[in-house]
């Protein structure tokens, strides 16, 4: 099989390597498709020498090659989606139990599994409930996703918010009622004004970005809920104590729990299969597996016109 790595800072090359053999509670699968997710930026940017590379890809859609158990659930042919690293490749080996069917009828690559159920799983801990006001702070794939997501739990008012115009454009698109950039918030969502509340019940932050905890924490009403989607790998953050003051509840949007994360996957999955969630606004440039470092490269500067990427395999 062939596999992308990374042997130096920005730098990948392709490599042969043997074909996975899958254990009894794993399968392989022919990889379709890989999303190229912002987690995974830090380690392309920095990691990885020829003597020690790093292999990266963890959004994959494939076609099973191989079952370890001949007597399982799984058959070859079927086309799945699941958990599991090194997707940058040509075929890779996935435990049995992290995948699941995907829907019949769509391109692969708007089937992928991994930040869908990333997506759910954190709005499902922040418990929208119908005619509450919510902001999603952060614009970038996963922010318009939480964005489609939110829309669908009917909030009585939906704000999105960016520095980014052609985000805040997307997220209208997607089912925002408004959009700002982040200075430009009107005073009422931010502060008490002694008339009605006007601060949201639910804010999701999807940045990773640590000065942006401070515009999410300003959204928040007291005792409302804050949900910390984004990956915040940059050390410490400082935290807001008008937090604690409003007596606000933190969600961790992450889960470590392998079969929840597939819970959240599954019904994400649905959603795709009944039209409540669709990645065909979402996912605006394709690569080959060769491509893989301009990829990372245009998520860096992030032209107007993008919001994801994924490699594809012919």
């Amino acid at each position: 099989m062939l596999i992308s790595q990374v042997v130096g800072p920005r730098r990948s090359e392709i490599v042969e390597a043997p074909d996975p053999i899958p254990t009894p509670s794993q399968v392989v699968i022919d990889v379709l498709t890989c999303g190229v997710c912002t987690s995974d930026r830090t380690p392309w940017r920095e990691h990885g020498t020829p003597e020690k590379p790093v292999r990266l890809g963890h959004e994959t859609v494939g076609r099973i090659s191989a079952v370890g158990d001949p007597a399982g659930r799984w058959q070859v042919g079927e086309v799945v989606t699941g958990l599991g690293g090194d997707g940058f490749a040509t075929r890779v080996a996935l435990d049995a139990d992290s995948i699941l069917r995907v829907p019949a009828g769509f391109a692969p690559q708007h089937v992928i599994g991994e930040p869908l159920a990333d997506l759910e799983e954190a709005l499902s801990r922040s418990r929208i409930r119908p005619g509450d006001r919510v902001a999603v702070v952060g614009l970038g794939f996963m922010g318009l996703g939480l964005v489609q997501l939110a829309a669908t739990r009917l909030p009585g008012l939906l704000v999105a918010v960016d520095p980014n115009p052609a985000a805040r454009a997307r997220a209208l698109a997607l089912g925002a009622h408004e959009a700002y950039h982040p200075d430009d918030l009107p005073g009422e969502f931010v502060s008490s004004s002694g008339r009605r509340e006007q601060r949201m019940d639910v804010v999701v932050e999807a940045t990773g970005v640590t000065a942006a905890l401070r515009t999410t924490s300003s959204l928040v009403r007291p005792y409302g809920t804050v949900c910390i989607v984004g990956y915040h790998h940059a050390g410490d953050a400082p935290m807001d104590m008008e937090l604690w003051y409003k007596g606000a509840t933190i969600v961790n949007g992450f889960s470590p729990e392998r079969p929840r994360t597939v819970r959240a996957m599954r019904e994400g999955l649905a959603m795709i299969a009944d039209g409540r969630f669709s990645y065909l606004p979402l996912i605006t440039h394709t690569f080959a597996l060769e491509d893989v470092d301009r990829a990372y490269e245009l998520m860096e500067e992030r032209p107007a016109d993008f919001v994801k990427g994924v490699v594809v395999f012919s």
